[in-house]
């Protein structure tokens, strides 16, 4: 999700490596690898190769939904916490609450887009990508 947000808040314009993402937010560059390829697939992120290579957003309207989605799979439509291992059907306590909770969630997640997020990630982070540099597509 960081790597997403850290994308939009870069702009569309402008790619960014796996290396520098992965330096940026001080995380595994293997891992973020792997993790950009998922979202590659998925049709979220961009990958350019060759020297200016990089990622960018698909497109600037993906919601954390969309990200989870690809990252995780669907979200669990199980309304027990427990896979009902505890209590039974209308023995549960709790069923309602859940419910409400999973909707609530998801409803949260398909509402926020990444650009919702870049000022709160950028004041919080510290971090505050780099401009256009010598990976921009604008060329």
């Amino acid at each position: 999700m960081h790597a997403m947000v850290y994308l939009a808040a870069s702009g569309t314009a402008t790619r960014r490596s796996a290396k520098e993402i992965a330096r940026d937010l001080r995380v595994s560059e293997h891992h973020l690898s792997k993790v950009l390829q998922r979202l590659s697939r998925a049709g979220l992120v961009v990958s350019y190769r060759g020297p200016r290579g990089g990622f960018t957003l698909a497109r600037p309207d993906i919601t954390l939904f969309d990200v989870y989605r690809a990252i995780e799979g669907d979200l669990p439509s199980d309304d027990c916490l427990f896979a009902k291992r505890v209590c039974r059907g209308a023995r549960c306590i709790l069923g309602s609450v859940i419910k409400d909770v999973n909707r609530d969630v998801t409803a949260h997640l398909r509402n926020t887009k990444l650009s919702d997020l870049c000022d709160v990630y950028q004041s919080s982070s510290g971090l505050e990508p780099r401009g256009p540099d010598r990976r921009s597509g604008g060329d």
